[in-house]
């Protein structure tokens, strides 16, 4: 088996809380020792209820937060060693798509200055060099160049993240993080941006980080998949055969959770009781390529 294009060991992320005046601040573990590959060419998919850590986790693998410890290899270079310059010289390799195509953009830029930013700070080609890149990277993301001129706020949702993704894959990035890129879009563009993100994976070989929470989502895309919970993975390998055999109690509570469109299907919904299992188990295999804490 050829070496993962990404490897997280042991990451955690703690921030302080502060409690009042005369408390002490406590620390809040928001990623727990979470441990995962990533191989060249396939969807990894990241799943979880908010305030689980997917997102923390993604933003520590950029060092777009820093992590308290653990340790993160791209292409066997360890990410969070990299001097500032090293790191700046990284992020050609590796690009987020933010979860918010609202905030995410700036509003008083034009969307030709915002696709051709990376371009710009990395030092790439000429002034005519970068805008034919940026008309190239507009119609590779289904959009018409000729509207390059116009700000953020006259583009919907699903066009806006389209020009957040055009941004992302101006430097030509091996790696990239999907941070729930539809959640906040209508559910009918959403079908139309995550195609869209399987045949750009499909032309330009791209690797993905898919954080979501969305499992129907995740089955469509995601080779393989990790679930977190309360900071920790508790479960993860192939989708198939996650979806087929949970084996967590909390991945059993959120497959019984997704919806069936037939009303007339009964369904049985699993509710979680946390004193049920053991949050601090490691993972184990229970089959060949799936793990679970249990």
């Amino acid at each position: 088996m050829t070496a993962p294009l990404l490897q997280v060991r042991n990451l955690t992320k703690e921030f302080t809380r502060k409690a009042g005046i005369f408390s002490k601040p406590t620390a809040v573990r928001a990623v727990d020792e979470v441990t995962f590959d990533i191989f060249e060419g396939e969807t990894f998919g990241l799943v979880g209820e908010s305030g689980s850590g997917k997102t923390t986790t993604g933003r520590c693998i950029l060092r777009l937060i820093e992590p308290t410890s653990g340790e993160v290899q791209f292409r066997g270079e360890d990410v969070l060693a990299f001097s500032r310059r090293r790191l700046r010289e990284a992020r050609r390799d590796m690009q987020i798509v933010f979860q918010d195509p609202f905030s995410s953009l700036n509003p008083r830029m034009r969307v030709e200055t915002i696709v051709e930013e990376p371009l710009i700070i990395h030092g790439v080609g000429s002034k005519s060099e970068r805008l034919a890149r940026v008309r190239e990277l507009f119609e590779l993301v289904g959009l018409d160049p000729s509207q390059l001129s116009r700000y953020p706020h006259q583009f919907s949702g699903g066009q806006r993240q389209r020009i957040g993704l055009a941004r992302a894959l101006a430097l030509n990035p091996s790696l990239v993080i999907a941070d729930e890129p539809v959640s906040a879009l209508d559910v009918s563009v959403q079908a139309q941006v995550v195609n869209l993100l399987m045949d750009l994976q499909d032309r330009l070989k791209l690797t993905y980080l898919f954080i979501a929470h969305d499992l129907r989502l995740v089955r469509h895309i995601c080779s393989r998949t990790a679930v977190m919970y309360l900071g920790r993975i508790v479960e993860m390998g192939e989708t198939e055969a996650i979806f087929a055999n949970p084996s967590h109690p909390y991945t059993r509570a959120l497959l019984s959770a997704i919806p069936v469109p037939d009303p007339t299907v009964a369904r049985h919904r699993v509710v979680l009781d946390p004193s049920a299992f053991d949050r601090a188990a490691k993972l184990k295999e229970i089959s060949a390529g799936h793990w679970a804490a249990i």
